[in-house]
C-alpha cells in the first residue's frame, strides 16, 4: 500500500524533524513524516463514485509497473470481484438446478459460505493493523455501496457478510479515532516544541482536514452521516476543543487568548466550507464557538476605548428597567466624565480598534467582518447611552447637548467599511 498511517502517525503528534544526530557535511538529511494523506482526503472519494466500477486490480501487472493502492483501492477490488462472482454463481444455480424463491436464496448461502467466512477471516486480519481512519470510513461506505449494487442486480444481498464486515470497520476506526483523541489530551502544551501564537495551530488543520474528510465520504456515499460518525466527530471535536482552551491559557492576554480561538475555528470553518455542501451538527457546533468567541473579543476589544460608557451602560439600564429610577441621580456625576471622554476620544479610539483587529486575524475576510461587528455594538451602545441620557431623571445635567451626535459617529464608521 501507499504510504500506509501507522500507529505514530495520531492527531496530537508533533511534527519532530528527525536526524541521524550527525552533524556537518556527511549528515543525513533530516527525516520528516509526510502525514498529508492520513489527515486529508486529497481524491480518495472517488472510490465511491468515478472508480466504483473500474476494473480490477491486477496483483501481478501493478507489482511489475510499480503501482501502489490505499487500502480502500485493494478492498473494493477485491470486494467487486467477489460480488461478481457471487452474481455469476447465483444465475448459474438457478439455470442448472433450476430453482428459484428461497430455496435459490438459501442454496446459494450454502455455496458461498466458505467464501463468505474465509472473506471475513482474512479481513478481520487486515483490518486490525489498519490505522488509516479514512481508508477505514471508505470501507463502511463501500460495503454499504455494494449490499446496493446486489440488490440492484436481483442478487441475495448477502447481509449478513455485510455487515460482519462492517462491524469490523467501525470496531477498528472507533479504536483509531480514540487512539487520536487520547494523543490530544496526552498532549502537553507547556512542553511543545513549537511556541503557541495567535495563528491557527497545525494539530487543529490537521483535524479540520479529517473531519472535513468524513464528511465528504459521507456525502460521496449517498449516506446519511448517522449517529455512529455523528459520535465519532463529537467526541473528536471535544478532545480538539480542550486542547485549544489549554494552549490558549499558555497567552497571557486574555484578547489574544480569543484571537487564538477565532482563528482556529475560522481555519477549521474554512476547510469544511470549501469541500461540503450539507449542514452538519459539527459545523453548527464549531459555527456557535466561534460565534460565542467573537462575542466576547468584540467586548473586549471596545472595553479598553470606551469602558467608561459600557460601564455606565451596563449600571444604569438594570436600574430603569426594574423601575429603581430613583437611583439614577448618583449618577449625574458620574453622566458629566463619560460624555467628556468620550467626545475627546472616540475618533481616536476608532482608529486604534480598527489597527488592533485588522491586524489580529490571519483570515482577512473574517478579520473585517469582526471589526464590522465590533463597531455596530459600539453604535447599539451609543443608542443605549442615548436613551438612557434622555431620562427625565438627567433634563437639567449639561452634558446632554455635548453628547456626540450619532449620525457623525456613523459617518466616521463608514470609512472603515470594507470592499471586497
Amino acid at each position: 500500500m501507499t504510504d500506509a498511517a501507522s500507529k505514530e502517525d495520531l492527531l496530537g503528534a508533533e511534527d519532530i524533524v528527525k536526524s541521524s544526530g550527525i552533524t556537518g557535511l556527511f549528515a543525513a538529511k533530516p527525516h520528516h513524516r509526510n502525514r498529508a494523506t492520513v489527515f486529508s482526503l486529497g481524491s480518495r472519494q472517488e472510490v465511491l463514485t468515478h472508480d466504483f466500477l473500474n476494473p480490477l486490480i491486477v496483483p501481478h501487472a501493478a507489482q511489475e509497473a510499480n503501482k501502489k493502492f490505499q487500502f480502500e483501492a485493494l478492498f473494493r477490488s477485491i470486494h467487486l470481484a467477489f460480488v461478481d462472482h457471487c452474481s455469476h454463481e447465483f444465475l448459474f444455480l438457478t439455470d442448472f438446478f433450476m430453482v428459484s424463491g428461497q430455496t435459490a436464496i438459501d442454496l446459494h448461502a450454502k455455496v458461498m459460505g466458505r467464501a463468505m467466512a474465509h472473506m471475513v477471516r482474512a479481513f478481520d486480519e487486515r483490518i486490525a493493523v489498519n490505522f488509516d481512519c479514512i481508508s477505514l470510513h471508505l470501507c463502511i461506505c463501500l460495503c454499504d455501496k455494494f449490499h446496493r449494487l446486489l440488490t440492484e442486480r436481483e442478487i441475495p444481498s448477502m447481509s449478513g457478510y455485510w455487515e460482519a464486515i462492517s462491524n469490523q470497520l467501525w470496531t477498528r476506526l472507533a479504536q483509531v479515532m480514540q487512539m487520536h483523541n487520547d494523543s490530544v489530551k496526552a498532549l502537553d502544551v507547556k512542553r511543545m516544541q513549537t511556541p503557541i501564537d495567535t495563528r491557527p495551530h497545525y494539530i487543529v488543520r490537521r483535524y479540520a482536514e479529517l473531519t472535513c474528510a468524513f464528511l465528504v465520504v459521507t456525502e460521496s456515499s449517498g449516506r446519511e452521516l448517522g449517529k455512529k460518525m455523528e459520535a465519532i466527530l463529537e467526541s473528536c471535536e471535544d478532545a480538539v476543543e480542550q486542547l485549544l482552551l489549554r494552549m490558549s491559557a499558555c497567552l497571557s492576554n486574555p484578547r489574544d487568548r480569543l484571537v487564538f480561538l477565532i482563528n482556529n475555528y475560522d481555519l477549521t470553518l474554512g476547510i469544511i466550507d470549501e469541500r461540503v455542501v450539507q449542514d452538519s451538527r459539527i459545523h453548527s457546533i464549531i459555527h456557535e464557538l466561534e460565534q460565542k468567541a467573537i462575542g466576547e473579543f468584540v467586548e473586549a476589544t471596545l472595553q479598553p476605548h470606551f469602558s467608561s460608557l459600557l460601564t455606565f451602560v451596563s449600571e444604569c439600564e438594570p436600574l430603569v428597567q426594574q423601575g429603581h429610577t430613583h437611583l439614577l441621580v448618583r449618577y449625574n456625576d458620574k453622566l458629566i466624565a463619560v460624555v467628556q471622554t468620550f467626545s475627546a476620544n472616540w475618533r481616536r479610539s476608532i482608529d486604534a480598534i480598527n489597527g488592533e483587529v485588522v491586524k489580529s486575524f490571519t483570515n482577512f475576510k473574517n478579520g473585517t467582518n469582526i471589526l464590522q461587528a465590533v463597531f455596530t455594538q459600539l453604535v447599539q451602545y451609543v443608542q443605549r447611552f442615548s436613551k438612557l441620557v434622555s431620562h427625565e431623571i438627567f433634563r437639567d445635567n449639561p452634558a446632554r447637548n455635548d453628547m456626540v451626535n450619532i449620525h457623525h459617529i456613523l459617518v466616521e464608521l463608514k470609512k472603515y467599511k470594507p470592499v471586497y
